[in-house]
Order: structure tokens, then sequence, then C-alpha cells
């Protein structure tokens, strides 16, 4: 029997995680039962929220288990299919192992088109990142001709996504980002403003002449100093779609100690809501429709930092946390 590489967590990781948090494994590849393929993988998603993932604690999803392989959103090719739902030569969407080659259920797989973008969207702009960008904006933010829109994290896959939309529905757009080459992207992709949280020496400053009529959306990826600073600036009926906290994910909740916002919300009758994208799915086709036609229309540009080779998934998930991504991070496996 065929063997495989599959990578598996092997400890939970305290603070930063490290290289040793994950272990390469040879394995059987898989033989596919009735109703099931056998997946090539093609291109793997790394996300922040995985992290989340390697604790043992209660969240909107299971922990990771140990020394069992990581799972992601995977694209991949179908090599040996024993459903009639799909043929040898598909690409498939799903979420699969860290590994060379999975088998699924084929219920549990989206049949993705090539012709339509190219494969790695489908794990960005028209995939899971461009859902909770399209949501957590739209739904939650509801942002009206002609008001502010603050995005941190903004350089990121979802961020970049957010801050398009928002001029779409013709925001005034502010990202914050921490590099000068972040901003210049930001700048490409149409954001009005721009601040680079890393080199500002008064943040609050920065945001209050980045957005002189008040902020009336947020949109949080990072939680920590940069909310902090952002919700002085709140207007009335402000809007907070909460999506991450990345600031936080490598510290202990007692190292994370800020502010209060409750006061700063009943002053200014604020809405700040939390949510994951999956809170939507009944709605996946409105949003995938709209992020399609968006991105033929030239509207929504997109931009992947992808790195080749099975081997070097840890690296690029390690590096979310050090910024070295700018849009979606993907490794390309084969």
């Amino acid at each position: 029997m065929s063997q495989q590489k599959q990578i598996q967590l092997a400890k939970r990781p305290k603070g930063l995680p490290t290289k040793d948090v994950f272990h390469f494994e040879t394995v059987d590849i898989p033989v596919p039962q009735d109703g099931e393929v056998l997946i090539q993988t093609k291109y793997v998603s790394v996300d922040p929220y995985m992290r989340g993932r390697m604790q043992d604690t209660k969240s909107y999803t299971p922990p990771f288990k140990l020394n069992e392989v990581i799972q992601g959103g995977v694209v991949g090719e179908v090599v040996e299919s024993k459903s009639p739902q799909f043929e040898k030569g598909d690409f498939v969407l799903g979420f699969l192992g860290w590994q060379e080659y999975s088998t699924a259920k084929a219920e549990s797989l989206t049949k993705i088109d090539p012709s339509i973008a190219p494969l790695s969207y489908y794990l960005g702009i028209l995939g899971m990142p461009g859902q909770t960008a399209y949501f957590g904006l739209l739904a939650i933010g509801q942002p009206k001709e002609g008001e502010t829109v603050v995005i941190s994290g903004a350089a990121g896959a979802v961020g970049s996504v957010v801050g398009q939309i928002a001029k779409i529905k013709g925001a005034h757009v502010v990202g914050i980002a921490g590099s000068d080459d972040k901003l210049a992207y930001l700048k490409e992709l149409g954001f009005d403003e721009t601040i680079n949280y890393k080199t500002t020496n008064d943040l609050n400053d920065a945001i209050e002449k980045a957005c002189p009529n008040g902020v009336d959306v947020y949109f949080d990826n990072v939680g920590g100093e940069i909310s902090d600073a952002v919700m002085n600036h709140l207007n009335r009926f402000a809007r907070i779609p909460v999506c991450g906290a990345i600031s936080s994910y490598n510290i202990s909740t007692s190292e994370d100690i800020g502010p209060r916002v409750q006061t700063k919300l009943i002053k200014t009758s604020a809405l700040m809501q939390g949510f994951i994208v999956a809170n939507y799915s009944d709605r996946f086709g409105e949003a995938a429709k709209d992020l399609a036609q968006w991105v033929k229309e030239d509207k929504l540009t997109y931009k992947e930092t992808i790195i080749e080779g099975f081997d070097n998934i840890p690296d690029a998930f390690l590096g979310l946390f050090k910024g070295e991504n700018v849009g979606k991070q993907l490794v390309k496996i084969s």
C-alpha cells in the first residue's frame, strides 16, 4: 500500500506556537469506501482561528486532538471515486487533513469550477475568508453610503475584502495594518486612509485624523490595544462586527486585560456582535454569487501569499502571527 506524509498536533502550545508543536508522520494512503472519494491535496489553507483549536478549551468548534492529523480548508483533485456525485479529475473543496491524500464522504465536499476562478480563490475570496468579510460587514456592520468603516488586520484575507466591499457600498474606508508594504497594498485596493500601527507614535491621534467624522463601523480582526483606540471614536449607533482577536491568541487570558468597553457602548448606543461565518451557512449561495460577480467586474481584487511544498505548511501557519502574509496565506502542495 502506498504511503503519504501527514502533519499531526504533537502538543498543545503555550504562547506563540513553535515548530515542535507539529509532528510529521508517514501513514498509508486511505482507500475510499462506497459513497467516498479519494482526493489528492492541491492547496492547504492556514488560518488564525486554527490557533484556538490547538487549545483544549470550549469554543465554537472542538479542539484538535493530540497525535491526530490537523484539519483545515483544502482544495484537491478527485483521483478515485466511489460516489456517483464525483468523477476522477473533478476539483473539490472540503474540510480535510494536513496530508497529501484524504478520503471523504461525497456529501461533505463541494465541487468547484477552475474555469470561473483559480483553484486557490475557493479557499480565499470565494471561500471562507470572502464569506466572512461579506456577512460580517453586510449583516452586522451594515455600512451606509458616506459612513466611515475602520478595519483592523486590514491587509489580511478577510480585512482586504471587507474594505473593498465597504467601498462598493460608498463608505469612507480606513485600514489599519503593520507595515508600509501592506499600507501600499491597501491604497491599491482603494482604501481612503491607512494607519501603520507599528510606527505611529499615537494611535488614538492617528485614528482621529483618519476619521474626521468618527467611526460608524469597526470591523475588528485583532482586538487588543488597536481596538481599544478605535473604540474612543465610535459614533452614535456604531456597529462593531467582532471577527477575530489575533492579538490575544498567543497569550493567556490573564494577560489580555484592557479598557472596559461597556461605558463606550452605552454612551454611543453601539452594537458589538461576535460572529463566525457558519452562522450564515444558509446564505452561502447568496454571498458566493455576489463575490464572484464583483470579482468578474474587477470591483474586488485579491492578493494571495502562496508558499510551495507540503513540508512548509507549519512555516506558513506560524508566519500568520508574525504578519508575514499579505492577503490569504496558502500552501500549494502539488
